[in-house]
């Protein structure tokens, strides 16, 4: 079953928000003021930030995601220009609310403890309900699919978007996550949490300086002797096979892809690169208008700036805060308000 089309965000787990804001400014991306939700941790008591805050930088079809964990205090260091947004909850739903968002925070700083860098990778379902499905008789673990509403940020004002999603489980590790991190599926549309602008939305589309327009690929790192493993674990996910691509192992879908690599065959992927606690999500990649004006752009921000084995641009992992972010020129048939998969 083709239930699954491409990828819908990768996220980027951050310490500090307000630092790796103005490291993807100079890389060319254009993010919004951070979110913070708030809410009391008990009936009656007064709204704090609490468990996570995030911002993205947005595409016409998917995103990227920054987000960190509030302290344990509900402070932490909350940019100045943060929107803080007050979760109303009535009283006998609020333990469960409070459980469920400690639950993704906990999951969150777990990951922030193994590196800092890319941890959550999710991709977009035309079905979430049949893939579902299709997991539980493949055996695959999964929470089932949520169902919640999110203000959504409109030229209209603000208005509520439902937002469908579920999380993979392995055996023995914590519900919601996976080896390498988060991953799980949306419905399209995209989730409300992220504003995202899509062609169809009613949003402002984002325009960045670095002139990338869509996410096509992420690439996850594993051992030598886990590869097989892992291949067989993201076959059933998606419900397709890899293929052969050089010294890796891609899974294609109809708008991007994800890469799985051995870490010994790392640096002939990505030249300099060193793996961080593994499995790892290492690298991600984003379209772009035009790659040489993207390369000058880097440069000229004093970014260094490196060359993939198969001619792609990227940004080492060391000045991009954990992450190496490719730049790959954007096929010819490419439009921002296309839906179309980009060559």
């Amino acid at each position: 079953m083709d239930d699954i089309t491409g990828l819908h965000h990768v996220g980027h787990v951050v310490r500090d928000m307000e630092q790796a804001m103005e490291r993807y400014r100079r890389l060319g991306f254009t993010l919004p003021p951070p979110a913070y939700p708030t809410m009391p941790r008990a009936a009656g008591g007064e709204p704090e930030p609490f468990g996570t805050g995030n911002t993205h930088a947005y595409f016409p079809r998917n995103f990227v995601e920054l987000v960190t964990v509030v302290d344990e205090d509900g402070t932490g260091r909350i940019p100045a220009d943060a929107e803080l947004i007050e979760l109303r909850v009535p009283d006998d739903k609020l333990p469960g609310l409070v459980a469920a968002v400690q639950g993704t925070a906990a999951n969150l700083a777990a990951c922030l403890r193994r590196f800092e860098g890319l941890h959550i990778l999710m991709f977009d379902a035309s079905d979430i309900e049949g893939a579902a499905v299709r997991l539980d008789a493949g055996g695959a673990g999964h929470g089932g699919v949520h169902v919640v509403q999110r203000p959504v940020e409109t030229e209209d004002g603000t208005r509520l978007e439902t937002v469908r999603y579920l999380e993979i489980d392995t055996p023995g590790m914590p519900r919601g996550r996976v080896p390498e991190g988060r991953v799980g599926l949306a419905q399209n549309p995209a989730p409300a949490e992220t504003r995202h602008p899509g062609p169809d939305r009613g949003t402002t589309l984002q325009t960045h300086p670095n002139g990338a327009v869509d996410l096509v690929e992420c690439v996850l790192c594993v051992a030598d002797a886990d590869l097989p493993d892992v291949e067989r674990r993201y076959a059933e996910y998606l419900a397709r096979p890899a293929r052969p691509d050089g010294q890796a192992r891609a899974f294609d879908l109809d708008d991007g892809r994800i890469t799985l690599v051995a870490s010994s065959h790392l640096p002939g992927v990505l030249p300099g690169e060193q793996a961080p606690p593994l499995p790892a999500f290492v690298a991600y990649a984003v379209a772009v208008r035009d790659l040489a004006a993207t390369e000058r752009f880097l440069r000229g921000a004093g970014l260094p700036v490196a060359t993939t084995t198969s001619g792609d641009t990227f940004v080492p992992a060391a000045a991009a805060a954990g992450v190496a972010i490719i730049f790959r020129q954007a096929g010819p048939g490419f439009s921002e308000r296309s839906s179309g998969r980009v060559g």
